[in-house]
């Protein structure tokens, strides 16, 4: 397909409601008169070419409810009116750009968002925790939008690729149901905030690939929509949630390449996890399907922690030897120097016993030269 200007190709169609123009290789910006229509409701513009700052002409879009400019090359940062001039927003795929800053907190704002793709990206900042307050994905919402113009004719239907259990998979006719976080391959760190355990409806929650630490919401059990959840290559640590396994509807898991630790849960859904490359590189963990007993680990724990304690004790003891010696060679010295009285006793203490010591010396070497004469003239 030869090469195509966006201008062109969305002036052919600029009075519809739905841009659909995925997969056009196109190439350049969005132009500035994008959103002139104030009828746009789908802007989708993902898997082109396309490059620069796309938000700016995209501040009058107010209509939009699905937005998709993924696997593009747009550049800045996602702006904070997002969360007001866009407020029917429920789609929201920005994946595989060049794209700066943290998650904007208005986001949060966007009450009917169920799908939120941010992966591949260069974003950084915590993830915020008003992400748990997301109206659609915290209840079960019914779909009352009709797809059909006033006219009765069918318009194109909603289209959208997303990564799902690790795989790329287009959705289309269901889109309006699927429910999905993705924020993997970025810069993100800090926590995994508790928040976000309320987003009870959320089928596929995707943290992989980031600089995420502490453990994994203790809570986390309350996300009873679950189907996909990816942890892995982050800096999490402690155990496995016990709740994680009440995650009834849980297929797809992948919690490698962190710090994790202790038992593997056994219950429910865990028992049909089989592969350990979902367990990989946490080396605290133990138990099926990892080769790692955790007896066994408990009990090189215990060693461990034995011979930390030995190390601890001897620090300590060449510690108080070191520090002894000065303190008390110095109580004594400061205080001879400081006292004369004391002075004065100490060396009249010391010459005393040197007179004991030298009189004892010598009566009892006089005493053995008269017991050796005397047994020489016996013998």
């Amino acid at each position: 397909m030869l090469m195509i200007l966006i201008d062109y190709a969305i002036a052919m169609i600029i009075l519809l409601t739905l841009t659909y123009l995925s997969k056009n290789k196109m190439s350049g910006g969005i132009p500035s008169w994008m959103c002139s229509k104030s009828s746009l409701t789908q802007l989708i513009l993902g898997d082109n070419n396309l490059s620069g700052e796309p938000f700016p002409s995209l501040r009058n879009c107010t209509g939009l409810y699905s937005l998709d400019l993924g696997n593009n090359r747009f550049s800045g940062e996602i702006p904070k009116w997002i969360g007001e001039r866009m407020p029917s927003l429920e789609q929201l795929r920005l994946r595989g750009n060049m794209l700066t800053g943290d998650i904007p907190e208005k986001l949060c704002w966007l009450s009917h968002l169920h799908i939120l793709d941010l992966a591949v990206n260069n974003l950084s900042g915590s993830i915020p925790q008003c992400l748990g307050n997301l109206t659609a994905l915290s209840f079960v919402t019914l779909l009352d939008r009709n797809f059909d113009d006033p006219n009765g004719h069918v318009v194109y239907s909603e289209r959208m690729e997303l990564v799902v259990k690790g795989q790329n998979m287009e959705f289309d006719s269901i889109l309006p149901i699927v429910n999905l976080i993705d924020l993997s391959s970025n810069n993100i760190w800090g926590e995994i905030p508790k928040e976000i355990t309320n987003l009870s409806t959320l089928g596929t929650l995707n943290l992989s690939r980031n600089q995420l630490t502490g453990k994994i919401p203790e809570k986390i059990g309350a996300m009873q929509g679950l189907e996909t959840l990816d942890l892995s290559c982050n800096c999490l640590s402690g155990p496995i949630p016990p709740s994680m396994s009440s995650i009834t509807s849980l297929n797809h898991l992948n919690l490698s390449h962190n710090r994790l630790s202790g038992p593997i849960p056994k219950t429910n859904q865990f028992s049909t996890f089989n592969d350990p490359s979902i367990y990989e590189a946490n080396l605290g963990l133990c138990g099926p399907p990892l080769s790692t007993n955790c007896s066994t680990l408990n009990d090189q724990d215990h060693k461990d922690e034995e011979e930390d304690e030995d190390e601890w004790d001897m620090s300590w003891f060449f510690i108080s030897m070191g520090l002894g010696f000065p303190v008390g060679f110095w109580v004594v010295y400061g205080s001879l120097v400081l006292k004369k009285s004391w002075r004065q006793a100490y060396f009249r203490f010391i010459d005393e016993t040197r007179d004991r010591l030298y009189v004892f010396t010598a009566v009892n070497v006089a005493r053995l030269k008269r017991k050796m004469e005397a047994n020489g003239v016996h013998g």
